[in-house]
């Protein structure tokens, strides 16, 4: 088993595997239109800079970049459809 030290909370948190293998991510993302996820992601934004100085510092900020990093590719994908 991983050492706990190693994990990677920011972008593979264990505490959000699943059993059958991959992470809740993974689910909300293959349920939710563009739409929902966008608003997904931008709530997690918020949520993780809001709340960085009061839980998780630095950490908080990686998470909030991580959803930014999402909400980015979700935006270039659907402008690289609308411009088809």
């Amino acid at each position: 088993m991983e050492d706990k030290a190693k994990e990677d909370k920011v972008n593979h948190p264990r505490h959000y595997d699943l059993p059958g293998g991959g992470q809740a991510i993974d689910v909300i993302d293959d349920m939710l239109d563009d739409t929902e996820i966008e608003g997904y992601y931008k709530g997690n934004i918020i949520k993780y800079i809001a709340r960085y100085k009061k839980k998780g510092g630095a950490e908080s900020l990686k998470k909030a970049r991580w959803y930014l990093d999402k909400l980015i590719a979700l935006k270039e994908t659907q402008e690289e459809i609308d411009a088809e």
